[in-house]
């Protein structure tokens, strides 16, 4: 019998590969960075190949610690960055050029053009997407017109199309599987979500072959083999990066929701079979694709969240080490009513104000070191309070918890404050590598290895459980001065 299952977590910096029993037990894990690619001021690239390279030497290295003979993997799950972009020959599988990443900026003048052309509203109903060089369809009519040859290349149907879990589908497969999940088509800005198909007119208005498209399956399906020494290990799970987490933390009903604690961070709740459209500055998207259905999610990103930390350490060194910041803020019984709003790159959702910049206030003689920390860790929580409010007003589903992951919620006092502020639970699982797990969890289905999200929901256990203990006038009372150092930093470039 089959006893683990293998899961990718190809990122932004570095390529995992976890192997996991079937009690979640990680047998054997292994981590590849690469290098990221700055040609221009506000450009960022990576060359596929390394993305390519660095997961395959992730998977050996993974399988070898784990002491696992190929024949004793089930299957493979993948999880990727999103939106980064790869086009590549489909006979040489050379890219094109290389990917551009999700971060990237070259394409902001393609997106003004779409709305000037009236395709904005268009944008937001079909995909759910706010128009925005963040996502795919800009990225691959920017390679398509730029890079000589290319076009005339996908016209003769020479060129795919994919983003990464795509590149390394396409390569586990070894040519076999050009394909994508639903989640990863969502973020592509060109996927209708509710016909769950390319969509024409945005394919024409951006000047993309349909022929260069993957298809699209299910988040849990046996896509392809890969040969791994001898041995046909089925590829049967991908997701997004967040919808990987979202799954990976059980969210499987309506209402459940998560948040990753990163270098930004990403909350999605699980809104079912309905595509809520936000009125508050949330994007539809879906969550995960099973057996031919959707449930969809809404999402919001914080710009900063773990990078408030990182900013006190590199740029003030007001800490030597992040994982100082919580037991310096607990030093202190307040922030002595000082507010930080980490606006640095402007605000994203639910407020969407490029123009707002950073704020410190309510500072006085007294305030020290430990009230200028305390007032960063709780910007963090603060911000994840508007977006999960902003969700409340769009679905009417008012949060029971909150299911949390990522480096920053090793924090205990962000934890901590962060149910207070809310008036929630918020629960941060034994297992903290969400993404991967939720990898893990889609291609265990597929296969047979988990039977049911029943069991995958009760292998879940152990996980801390932070309860509210704030009194609600007190609540009150910091969410009012919240919100009044949020308006100063409003617009603040523009002036």
């Amino acid at each position: 019998m089959k006893k683990y299952v293998l899961a990718l977590d190809q990122g932004t910096t570095s390529s995992r590969a976890m192997l996991y029993d079937r009690e979640l037990v990680v047998i054997g894990e292994a981590k590849k960075e690469f290098p990221q690619i700055y040609p221009h001021p506000g450009w960022v690239e990576q060359d596929p190949m390394d993305i390519l390279s660095s997961q395959t030497a992730a998977i050996e290295e993974a399988v070898k610690m784990s002491g696992a003979a190929p024949d004793e993997i089930a299957a493979i799950g993948i999880a990727n960055q999103r939106e980064t972009t790869i086009l590549w020959d489909k006979n040489t599988g050379i890219p094109v050029s290389n990917a551009i990443v999700w971060q990237c900026r070259r394409t902001a003048p393609i997106v003004q053009s779409l709305v000037d052309a009236g395709q904005g509203e268009k944008i937001r109903k079909t995909t759910g997407l706010v128009p925005d060089a963040y996502f795919s369809a800009t990225k691959i009519k920017w390679i398509l017109n730029n890079v000589p040859g290319v076009r005339e290349k996908a016209q003769r149907g020479d060129i795919l199309f994919g983003t990464v879990d795509s590149w390394l589908a396409w390569n586990l497969t070894r040519g076999r599987a050009h394909i994508t999940d639903y989640t990863n088509a969502s973020r592509t800005m060109i996927y209708d979500i509710h016909s769950l198909d390319w969509d024409g007119e945005l394919l024409r208005a951006l000047d993309i072959p349909r022929g260069i498209l993957p298809a699209v399956k299910n988040s849990s399906e046996i896509y392809g083999y890969f040969d791994m020494g001898g041995a046909r290990v089925p590829l049967a799970g991908i997701a997004g990066d967040q919808q990987a987490a979202l799954f990976g933390q059980a969210c499987f009903e309506a209402g459940e929701a998560k948040i990753t604690y990163g270098t930004g961070c990403f909350l999605l709740m699980n809104t079912g079979n309905v595509p809520y459209e936000s009125q508050n500055g949330l994007v539809t998207t879906i969550g995960a694709g099973l057996n031919g259905s959707v449930q969809y999610a809404l999402e919001g990103s914080v710009f900063v969240g773990g990078a408030v930390v990182q900013w006190l350490r590199d740029e003030l060194g007001l800490i030597a080490d992040s994982g100082d910041t919580g037991k310096i803020a607990m030093t202190v019984p307040d922030t002595g009513g000082v507010y930080m709003v980490p606006a640095f790159t402007g605000l994203g959702a639910p407020h969407w104000d490029m123009a707002a910049r950073g704020v410190l206030i309510g500072i006085t003689r007294g305030t020290g070191r430990a009230q200028v920390i305390r007032a960063a860790d709780e910007s963090i929580a603060y911000q994840c309070l508007d977006v999960v409010r902003a969700m409340e007003k769009d679905t009417g589903i008012k949060l029971k918890s909150l299911n949390a992951d990522g480096g920053a919620s090793r924090d205990t006092f962000l934890m901590q404050f962060q149910a207070d502020i809310l008036g929630i639970p918020v629960k941060r699982p034994a297992n903290a590598e969400t993404t991967a797990l939720g990898a893990a969890f889609l291609a265990g289905l597929a296969t047979g290895f988990w039977k049911d999200k029943a069991e995958l929901k009760a292998l879940l256990r152990g996980a801390d459980v932070f309860t509210p203990d704030m009194p609600d006038e007190k609540r009150k009372t910091l969410l009012h001065g919240w919100w009044r150092a949020l308006e100063r930093s409003f617009g603040w470039a523009e002036e």
